[in-house]
């Protein structure tokens, strides 16, 4: 047996439940066996695994044994020089490496099309952001690629802040030149932070955009869940280089997640490592190009947004050319297709690690979508409102200063100018279209009216009628 044919925490989980050990502690359920009698059969053998702190299970804030043998064979597959399991998600590794980093009042560099848990972070910390706008990719119509000038820029104008935080690759898969950015950076004596949640699986082939970690980053966070193997929470934080502070991180990796971690999902990243170890690109690579090529012969209703080395291939976005991008998603979730997400110009397909086995009929109902399509007029609302942002910005009030501040509710239109006292974020993808803090501009309005009149979720009460503003402004 390989070393990554291992997967400690598995076969000692598996051991405690063939020993069919009588349940004296939580959790509750006793293994499974009082649990609601409908359900019970189909969650029994998860069930069996979902244990506690035991003997011979380790313990995921003081790792000894089977836990720490995981993450160490985790840390030798990522080439990192550690590497810890987050049972939170993303977003708890997100708060933690942030509050690691930061400190009330010191200025952060920060990607402008951050996920939301990295806002949450820097608030969190009292932290002062500093947002770089990434540049707009007219072969995607959409802002992505991060530019070492950019960074450049906002260190020459902000040489006292104390880390520079990206995202990388995006939501849709768009990568950039993350080398030269931790480049940079590293010669001004700074550490880099980087939201990877889309990225675990750049590791596995040549062919993939390089990882995070292989370009310098200081702390990397990957989401296992969303893009390999792994049950939904799953996420690993990697570490390495002088310029961590672990014992610091150690800490508030303890603070941001549960003290009762879930075994299932920490087994689930043992076993997603030895997967990604042992796998085997069998044709998938040009399965995804057959892919691209077919979907974009079938139909002249849409176009297949072309690829470059820097993009991930898992990742196919289809811009639609007679509706919008909402409709074509409802379009095919009529016939058993569930996009990733949609947009007002597109809708995004992630893809798997392995052929996915449907995909004969499941090509039958895009060409089915297609045929519909072409009995449609050309689409006469397809608006591409984008929003242009600062190269550099900051807030125009800090998150201490908005604490003590009033806060009341406009209609949309009406809050034009005023500073919002609440992110406005569509979901997915969780990227905050206006910031809490950021003064509000007509073409963010009209770009949210775009979105609510297409139908498109956010993760904000009532904003089709109102957003909340703070209520008063100082000089």
């Amino acid at each position: 047996m390989t070393r990554h044919e291992k997967a400690p925490l598995w076969e000692a989980v598996k051991q405690y439940r063939h020993g069919k050990a009588g349940s004296y502690h939580v959790p509750g359920h006793k293994n499974g066996t009082v649990f609601d009698t409908e359900a019970r059969e189909v969650f029994r053998e998860v069930l069996e695994m979902d244990t506690t702190e035991i003997p011979g299970l380790d313990d995921l804030h003081s790792p000894r044994g089977a836990i720490k043998e995981a993450e160490e064979l985790a840390r030798l597959y990522f080439k990192s020089e550690k590497t810890r399991f987050l049972v939170n998600g993303s977003t708890s590794g997100n708060l933690a490496m942030i509050l690691a980093v930061c400190r009330r009042g010191s200025p952060v560099l920060v990607q402008r099309n951050a996920h939301k848990s990295i806002l949450h972070g820097i608030e969190l910390a009292g932290a002062k952001p500093v947002f770089l706008a990434p540049e707009w990719d007219a072969r995607t119509g959409k802002y992505s690629s991060l530019t070492p000038e950019r960074v450049r820029e906002g260190l020459r104008q902000f040489p006292e802040a104390v880390a520079v935080i990206v995202t990388y690759p995006d939501y849709f898969g768009h990568t950039f030149n993350l080398s030269a950015i931790t480049s940079l950076v590293h010669e001004a004596g700074k550490p880099v932070l980087v939201d990877e949640a889309h990225g675990v699986h750049f590791s596995l082939h040549r062919d993939f955009p390089d990882t995070a970690l292989a370009a310098g980053a200081d702390i990397v966070v990957q989401s296992a869940h969303k893009m390999a193997p792994a049950m939904t929470m799953g996420a690993y934080l990697h570490t390495q280089g002088p310029l961590v502070p672990e014992k610091r991180l150690s800490y508030m990796l303890q603070v941001v997640q549960s003290s009762s971690p879930s075994y299932p999902v920490m087994v689930s990243l043992d076993l997603c490592r030895r997967y990604m170890a042992m796998w085997k690109e069998d044709g998938l690579l040009t399965f995804l190009d057959e892919v691209r090529e077919e979907l974009d012969a079938c139909c002249d209703g849409w176009e297949v947004l072309p690829a470059s080395p820097q993009d991930d291939p898992l990742k196919v976005e289809l811009k639609p050319r007679r509706v919008d991008g909402f409709t074509l998603a409802s379009m095919l979730e009529e016939q058993g297709i569930y996009a990733e997400m949609a947009t007002n110009t597109g809708v995004l397909l992630t893809f798997g690690l392995e052929r996915p086995e449907s995909w004969e009929n499941d090509k039958a109902a895009f060409y089915e979508v297609a045929r519909l399509l072409q009995k449609r007029e050309k689409h006469d609302k397809i608006i591409d409102n984008n929003i242009s942002f600062p190269p550099v910005q900051q807030l125009d009030a800090q998150y201490e200063e908005m604490e003590d501040l009033q806060q009341t509710c406009l209609p949309l239109e009406n809050a034009v100018e005023h500073i919002a006292a609440e992110a406005v974020i569509p979901y997915p993808p969780g990227i905050p279209l206006i910031l809490k803090g950021e003064r509000i501009r007509q073409e963010q309005v009209e770009h949210i009216r775009t979105l609510i009149e297409n139908k498109a979720v956010f993760q904000n009460e009532n904003i089709e009628k109102a957003v909340t503003i703070f209520q008063e402004e100082w000089s």
